[in-house]
């Protein structure tokens, strides 16, 4: 499992500063006098940061970054030099961080923050955007010693405030490293095992395997894998760090190790791409990670359904009627339409099983989100006006985008089947919002609850400000704020 770039923090000693190897980064204002690290490093370089900082002009912007390479009169290979202000925000102290992450190359960092109130922001960007994921690359296999070292005025305070940053990070490197993983790899027998390993950080994991979920009526999530040889599954994460009276957050993940539409076959070209389609599940489980890391004072459970969707003279075909474990039947157009199947079911459980204050689902659910908001922002659909305006505050807190959707009974109604109670797709029109009213049916009178569509942003096909191309962890961090602002109790 991929780690977060080790990053320690110990009190500033400018001594030290001259014989540092590696890279040596330096937090420069735009105006106004340098810091006392700065001062250093540019005395030892005859004024080289100085020079740096006019040369940039007025056009110099927050966040911008210049490197010196081998400068004079220090040991290091470069010095960074980065334009960032006390008086800055946390996104910009964290593109900050990112920045330096993609600078390192493999060296060692030293970053001199002295008394900057954001040291642990910029830590948290590095750690984020320092992530590759190599587990299949035969080439370089040697492990990086990745070292970052903070000098700061205050270590154990800055430390502190890093640390349950630092615990997020982490359970998003876990959901890349999901999402990432091939379909050969990441079955559902495996996913299953990495959760279960979860034990040792503190939650309770348990795995419902196919006989429990017959015997529980789960037959719109068996159908989906009614065509696969891996076993389909239900693994449920409970998180109980709060008051023993307060009922959980829900949090419910597809989780389609690989998607190939089933009968619904889906096209050649791209096909490749759907070892993301659990990227629901992936989130999930990122979240409990990091809740669980940080000892977050909560409670929460995490359910995935975890299937593989495949063509066999087993599978579900286009026309069967199958039985959600609510007891709706369903008429099944397009077995491509499978996410819901998986939803369905789980959040049906989710609410019988364990009465959730709220809940909140996500899977990647439709193509047509990415039509409607490109690959910037996940799709959200809300029963709930304040919870829904929590989340989207959460999200914009943690640059993470998001966008309320419609729902309405116009858009239930295409869903209405000639032979069943419900069809499982309203067909083209509205697709993303057809497919949140299928699963709206499925939420209990007075649950608050959201569903989450985030087949654009789980993984995408270029570099973001806090993640390489691929697998972005999209969601860790919005709903570990969620969790952090509105279901915290106790002291």
């Amino acid at each position: 499992m991929s780690k977060p770039v080790s990053i320690s923090f110990e009190e500033t000693n400018l001594d030290a500063v001259a014989a540092a190897e590696g890279r040596i980064c330096v937090l420069v204002p735009l105006e106004g006098n340098l810091g006392q690290e700065a001062r250093r490093v540019n005395r030892l370089s005859r004024g080289a940061i100085e020079r740096m900082r006019a040369a940039q002009g007025e056009e110099a912007k927050v966040g911008d970054h210049a490197a010196l390479a081998w400068p004079m009169g220090l040991a290091a290979q470069a010095v960074d030099v980065v334009f960032l202000p006390r008086r800055c925000t946390v996104e910009e102290a964290r593109k900050a961080g990112a920045k330096l992450a993609q600078q390192r190359g493999g060296k060692d960092v030293l970053v001199l923050a002295g008394n900057h109130p954001k040291a642990a922001e910029i830590a948290m960007g590095l750690a984020l955007r320092d992530y590759g994921f190599d587990d299949h690359k035969t080439a370089d296999a040697a492990p990086d010693a990745r070292k970052v070292r903070f000098m700061v005025s205050k270590p154990e305070e800055v430390s502190a405030a890093a640390e349950p940053l630092l615990a997020v990070a982490e359970g998003v490197f876990f959901t890349r490293d999901l999402v990432n993983e091939p379909a050969n790899v990441l079955t559902t027998s495996e996913f299953a095992a990495r959760l279960e390993a979860m034990r040792g950080i503190g939650l309770e994991v348990e795995i419902l395997e196919e006989r429990a979920l017959e015997d529980l009526g789960m037959g719109a999530l068996l159908s989906v894998g009614e065509g696969s040889d891996s076993p389909s599954k239900v693994a449920v994460m409970q998180w109980n760090g709060g008051d023993k009276e307060a009922a959980p957050l829900a949090l419910v993940g597809k989780g389609v190790v690989f998607d190939t539409g089933g009968i619904s076959l889906k096209p050649a070209a791209g096909m490749e791409d759907m070892t993301m389609d659990m990227g629901g599940a992936g989130v999930v489980a990122g979240v409990m990670r990091a809740l669980a890391l940080r000892k977050a004072k909560a409670n929460v459970v995490g359910l995935v359904g975890l299937v593989e969707n495949m063509p066999s003279g087993r599978a579900t075909r286009p026309g069967d009627v199958v039985t959600s474990m609510k007891g709706d039947t369903i008429e099944v157009i397009n077995t491509d339409a499978e996410g819901r199947l998986v939803l369905c079911d789980v959040m049906h459980y989710a609410q019988d099983r364990f009465k959730p204050a709220a809940m909140i689902d996500l899977a990647t659910l439709t193509g047509a989100i990415i039509i409607g908001l490109g690959h910037e922002k996940a799709g959200v659909f809300a029963n709930d006006d304040a919870l829904c305006n929590q989340f989207l505050k959460a999200a914009d807190s943690e640059n993470e985008g998001a966008w309320r959707m419609p729902l309405g009974q116009a858009y239930a109604d295409q869903l209405k089947s000639r032979i069943a109670d419900l069809k499982n797709t309203g067909g083209r029109p509205a697709g993303s919002v057809t497919a949140a009213e299928f699963l709206h049916r499925f939420v209990q009178e007075g649950v608050p609850w959201i569903h989450l569509d985030i087949a654009g942003v789980a993984s995408v096909k270029t570099d973001t400000a806090y993640a390489p191309k691929g697998a972005t962890g999209w969601g860790v961090m919005a709903l570990n704020r969620l969790v952090a602002d509105q279901f915290e109790t106790g002291e």
